[in-house]
């Protein structure tokens, strides 16, 4: 029997199209989030799968385990993304020494890991204490970017409105975040993301809520971008790449770290509101769910 996490989940992608729909549901589950499921006990994971607790001890006899807790044990022991570093950089090692194409995969790797890390240091918990602060009292916050940068801008609306209903995403559709600014008083704030090279819009922007009155919070890679703009903080990041545009994963990492505390500082109210959102979506159909097995009347 097979007992590695990789080696049950790529059982589970060979066998899940002959497997009954409810075992697909859960196989498909397990195969998505692996910590999870070495985690939760039986019942959390067949409410999130929307299955019962039985079709997951039907699956672990299926995969040839005794019980649901010899199926979950090897999940449980490899929670890598919670001991990974502790797990040294030998396979950074192990991909230098192989061709050039793994070799060049090695230092892509060791780049992205250096720009996630030094900018996790620049992120002093006292400037991002601020930058919550000035998000969590404003009546609103705008979040802002323009062409690459505002997938960034709109990931963080998109998860951070979750935990504080006033973040608003601008420009909201085809003109310019200045539109979108005019009511913004001194009671709002502004989050504008921005790397070289530096959006004039963004930098409209930021002159402009200064005007109104409005703190303003910049996230990039240079705390001195323009004349005329003078951000209350400044949250660096580094952006070093070895491609021709900045590399994000680095200002990415620090926004999770912003919604993390957004949502701490949101307490249940966060909590009760993301699930709302999520029932929203479902109830419209936002995501893709397997079609339910027809029931089968007991005589």
């Amino acid at each position: 029997m097979q007992n590695k996490p990789a080696q049950l989940t790529e059982q589970l992608r060979a066998d899940i199209e002959s497997l009954p729909q409810q075992m697909q549901a859960a196989a498909k589950y397990i195969i998505d989030h692996p910590g999870d499921f070495g985690l939760d006990p039986v019942r959390v994971t067949a409410k999130k799968i929307g299955v019962s607790s039985n079709v997951l001890v039907r699956l672990a006899y299926r995969l040839g385990f005794d019980s649901f807790l010899a199926f979950r044990k090897p999940f449980r022991q490899t929670l890598v993304t919670d001991r990974e570093d502790r797990l040294g950089q030998d396979w950074l090692g192990r991909m230098r020494s192989g061709d050039d194409f793994s070799a060049a995969q090695a230092g892509f790797a060791q780049n992205e890991l250096n720009v996630v890390t030094r900018s996790l240091r620049l992120a002093d918990p006292s400037l991002v204490k601020q930058v919550t602060d000035h998000m969590l009292s404003a009546k609103r916050c705008y979040i802002t970017a323009t062409r690459a940068s505002y997938a960034l801008a709109y990931y963080f609306h998109y998860a951070g409105r979750m935990a504080h209903p006033g973040f608003q995403l601008v420009p909201r559709h085809m003109g310019s975040a200045v539109d979108d600014l005019l009511e913004a008083d001194s009671a709002d704030c502004l989050f504008a993301i921005t790397v070289h090279p530096y959006s004039s819009d963004t930098i409209q922007s930021m002159r402009f809520a200064r005007k109104r009155g409005m703190r303003i919070v910049l996230l990039s890679d240079s705390e001195v971008i323009a004349p005329g703009v003078d951000p209350d903080v400044v949250l660096p990041v580094s952006t070093r790449t070895q491609h021709h545009f900045s590399s994000f994963s680095g200002a990415m990492a620090v926004l999770e770290c912003l919604i993390g505390h957004l949502f701490a500082a949101g307490g249940s109210a966060a909590r009760d509101r993301v699930e709302r959102y999520q029932t929203a979506r479902e109830d419209t159909g936002a995501y893709w769910r397997p079609a339910k097995p027809p029931r089968v009347r007991k005589k």
